[in-house]
């Protein structure tokens, strides 16, 4: 650990899993995000990808290898002869354009039928992936010489125990829609993988949620006692996106998260018909971006079908395009974003993406969706979470163009207050240090 005009430096580490840039991924913005804010406090932080790489184009880790790449750990998983697969050919399926072709399969996402795998993982030192393990823990023991570890996810404590007994520093992690993950699971693997994630959470030093919702939800899920367990919310840099108002935007109603049946795209969908169809809203148009997977394939065409049928192509778009300044063209030509996410979330950077920018958000009263917008008040919560009442509060909305401005100065508000990310990094911080130097 270094020392800079009076500031403590740590080394920190971020084991991160990728989602190889193919659609609008919440949990690696969130974690890219707190990588930009620890650095701007004068830390050194290092991103360690698994799986996939983390975004479409990551320059600032290309000396830093992929670990438990997705096509190998499936085919070592599933069959056992890849186990004696010479080093030569994991570095060809973990290479960059296996890598791209990997983000885009079907199924690269999916939970359900990857359940040994997951319990695998979460053995750590006594699963499958022993070897990989010993291998990204030896790497990081000798390239990075860490104060401390944070791992993005509690599917991947496995790793905790190894790392802390080699490398020898505080390991937290962080609890983000975990649940999302396991629920789909056949119900016997369930319980097991609740019950590990249990015993391996005595293996960090702090579990961090990113709500008070979701803090609640692990705390019984996990059987975790209130000690073992913080709140720090998500944030974003508000210097990161433009705010325009939304007296000086069209009356287009947006969506940006993946385009699938988890996320509600066809709720939107669905709605947006139904919004067309009253007087009034003629030159509303319904803009998507987000991306998808190849199993959205087959969904995404059902929902273009029902708006031809409706005649509707012509007020639809979908934005390719979803990082970096291209999100924020996706904002200035909205003036409401729905995410209809059908069971909730356990945050939803979206939300306080959209609220930077001036733009509120309609969210049904699920997950952490009504703790974001009272803290922020830059939005509604609506319910049900159907088509006809999604298109009411939207024609509420787009009809009442002061309230509509009301809502978008109180949310960028309401972000730079609650939901700065330099606030937030200084908070975890000040929790890396209670770690290190306990009382």
């Amino acid at each position: 650990m270094g020392e800079l005009e009076g500031l403590l430096i740590m080394n920190i580490i971020q084991i991160i899993p990728g989602s190889g840039g193919s659609f609008y991924c919440g949990n690696c913005l969130r974690d890219s995000k707190y990588f930009n804010a620890l650095r701007a406090e004068g830390h050194n932080v290092t991103k360690i990808p698994m799986y996939l790489p983390l975004f479409a184009d990551e320059h600032d880790i290309s000396e830093v290898p992929i670990f438990y790449g997705a096509i190998s750990l499936y085919l070592k998983q599933v069959y056992p002869i890849f186990r004696k697969a010479p080093a030569w050919l994991d570095k060809l399926l973990n290479s960059k354009p296996m890598m791209k072709m990997a983000a885009s399969m079907a199924g690269s996402t999916r939970a359900k039928g990857l359940e040994d795998m997951t319990v695998s993982m979460l053995l750590g030192e006594e699963g499958q992936q022993k070897e990989e393990l010993d291998h990204m823990v030896t790497w990081i023991a000798e390239h990075c010489q860490p104060d401390i570890i944070h791992i993005s996810n509690a599917l991947l404590l496995g790793l905790a125990k190894r790392l802390k007994e080699k490398i020898g520093v505080p390991v937290l992690c962080t609890l983000q829609d975990e649940d999302v993950w396991i629920d789909p699971m056949q119900p016997k693997f369930q319980k097991k993988i609740w019950d590990l994630m249990h015993q391996r959470a005595e293996d960090v030093d702090m579990l961090v949620s990113v709500s008070d919702f979701f803090a609640d939800v692990m705390k019984e899920r996990m059987n975790l006692s209130d000690e073992k367990i913080t709140t720090i919310h998500l944030g974003v840099d508000i210097d990161d996106y433009e705010y325009i108002s939304t007296k000086e935007k069209d009356r287009n109603v947006g969506y940006i998260s993946r385009m699938c049946h988890k996320d509600g795209f066809d709720i939107v969908v669905d709605a947006f018909i139904e919004l067309k169809k009253k007087p009034g809203f003629e030159d509303v148009k319904l803009i998507a971006t987000g991306g998808s997977t190849g199993d959205d394939t087959k969904f995404n065409k059902e929902q273009k079908h029902k708006l031809k049928e409706n005649n509707l192509l012509n007020s639809f778009e979908i934005l390719p395009d979803f990082e970096g300044k291209e999100v924020n063209d996706f904002f200035k030509r909205v003036s409401l974003v729905s995410v209809p996410v059908r069971i909730g979330e356990a945050f939803g950077m979206y939300m306080i993406e959209s609220m930077a920018s001036g733009v509120p958000v309609v969210q049904p009263a699920l997950g952490a969706f009504p703790e974001i917008v009272e803290l922020s008040g830059g939005g509604v919560n609506y319910m049900p979470n159907t088509p006809k009442k999604l298109s009411e509060t939207w024609a509420e909305l787009l009809s009442n163009p002061g309230k509509l401005e009301e809502l978008s100065k109180n949310g960028y508000e309401g972000v730079t207050k609650k939901f700065n990310i330099h606030n937030h990094a200084k908070e975890i911080i000040t929790l890396y240090e209670s770690l290190r130097h306990p009382e």
